[in-house]
């Protein structure tokens, strides 16, 4: 069994993911044009015709903007819950009804051979979710967007080998930033965004539960550095023991380029 995972896109500019595992290719949001999306696809030799699905986290611009043209141009299914499509339809009325597929929060799902599980995330959409996808012994988690640590979304992806996690933003640079305090309080809320910290405490947790590769997702281009991000990360785990790029890989999903691709197959992993 393998489990291919690739971040095409990655912030607040727009956000999509490709994961491939038995015999099942999905993307996780299409925040960017429909154009883009197949062009990454293509870099990384994926044709969008051989896209089985797409799943949706939520309503955000940045996770959904290239949505409605993938749709209507190649009838691609598309998972999301009932508050998601709410928000979906609000801004977008042109979804072919036969391309949508409505599941239920914290109901497990089944695309093909894949074993779609669908927790709640504390994020200020109207029902957000991440994503916990699993074959045989493989599985991966998708956690981002997530304002605060907690026990229940943790939980949902223990045992995940591979994680797309969030690390939005250094708390000081919020704080001394320019942006208005309004925007600053939403960031940095219970609802808002993880900051490099909190991602390095969950990654902590994580790996403890077997995680073996983390994508750090959805910079911030204002609030964060890659640098800064990954540091933050790799020291928390040398001081808790953990060889970075041994026991546990630490890659930075790019904002608007393909990342690395990771290849995992039971029992052992390889980036390419």
């Amino acid at each position: 069994m393998r489990m291919t995972l690739c971040p095409l896109f990655s912030g607040s500019s727009g956000n999509c993911i490709y994961v491939a595992m038995g015999g099942v290719r999905l993307l996780v949001d299409a925040g960017v044009s429909a154009t883009r999306i197949e062009a990454q696809l293509t870099e990384i030799g994926v044709h969008i015709e051989e896209i089985d699905a797409i799943l949706v986290t939520h309503e955000h611009v940045d996770h959904v903007r290239g949505l409605g043209v993938l749709c209507r141009r190649h009838r691609l299914p598309v998972y999301a819950n009932e508050g998601t499509w709410n928000g979906i339809l609000q801004k977008e009325a042109g979804i072919p009804a036969g391309c949508m597929r409505t599941f239920f929060t914290g109901e497990d799902f089944y695309i093909g051979a894949l074993n779609i599980h669908p927790f709640p995330i504390p994020h200020d959409a109207m029902e957000p979710v991440g994503y916990a996808i699993g074959c045989q012994d493989l599985r991966c988690g998708v956690a981002t967007d997530i304002g605060q640590l907690c026990d229940d979304w943790l939980e949902a992806v223990s045992g995940c080998q591979a994680l797309v996690l969030e690390a939005n933003h250094d708390v000081e640079m919020v704080q001394r930033g320019p942006y208005p305090q309004r925007l600053k309080r939403r960031i940095l809320g219970r609802k808002g965004h993880l900051s490099n910290e909190d991602c390095a405490k969950a990654l902590l947790t994580l790996a403890a539960r077997g995680a073996q590769a983390v994508f750090l997702s959805h910079l911030s281009a204002d609030n964060n550095l890659p640098e800064l991000a990954y540091n933050t990360v790799c020291e928390a785990l040398t001081r808790a023991g953990y060889t970075v790029g041994e026991t546990v890989s630490v890659s930075l999903a790019r904002r608007d380029r393909v990342s690395d691709m990771l290849v995992l197959e039971s029992g052992h992993r390889s980036a390419v």
